[in-house]
């Protein structure tokens, strides 16, 4: 039996592989689709307010705001009510959206070419793309994990994660007031 233990174990390590190139294969096709509805949408949009409505179910879809604003926040998480994390959602997800809607310029389409995936961890893809958008070039990576199918859990804009950005922030406005002085920031950028 132990002699037959490593052929064993390379058999099951074999099993693995192709399952791993499935998924990350499965995640750069769900990126893709992501990518190619908001940028079918954006085209036809002409406001930022417009666009941001339209790409509110779409980015719903893809996005897992729940682990973005769980990790935005930090440690302090753990200490929001459950009302608390709810409304935080909520409000993180509109920035976010309005963020994002912001960045386009009616009647401009970014070229993006993607690059080869990369698996840091089982159930997690990170996704390099270069974006080439009204005359600028930038690097941009998409994370994402495996909760209920592909989901983007963070995005790097030339290196700098908006999870890690955002919680820079959060933590002192949690340090200072706690969770309603995060919720009072949120709710302050959701009036803007």
């Amino acid at each position: 039996m132990t002699s037959r233990l490593p052929i064993l174990l390379a058999a099951a390590a074999a099993l693995l592989v192709p399952r791993a190139e499935a998924s990350t294969a499965d995640a750069e096709a769900r990126l893709q689709s992501a990518v190619g509805k908001v940028l079918a949408v954006a085209e036809k949009s002409s406001t930022p307010e417009k666009l941001a409505g339209d790409l509110r179910p779409i980015l719903l879809d893809y996005i897992s705001f729940d682990a973005m604003t769980r990790r935005a926040i930090g440690p302090g998480w753990r200490q929001f009510t459950p009302e608390q994390q709810k409304r935080a959602v909520q409000l993180f997800t509109t920035l976010i959206i309005r963020t994002y809607s912001d960045k386009f310029t009616p009647g401009e389409h970014p070229v993006v070419k993607y690059k080869a995936p990369v698996t840091p961890a089982p159930g997690r893809v990170e996704v390099p793309t270069s974006l080439l958008y009204n005359g600028s070039s930038y690097e941009v990576t998409y994370r994402l994990e495996l909760e209920n199918g592909w989901q983007i859990t963070d995005v790097l804009l030339e290196g700098v994660s908006l999870i890690a950005n955002y919680r820079s922030q959060f933590d002192a406005q949690f340090k200072k007031d706690g969770a309603k002085a995060v919720l009072a920031a949120l709710a302050q950028a959701e009036n803007k």
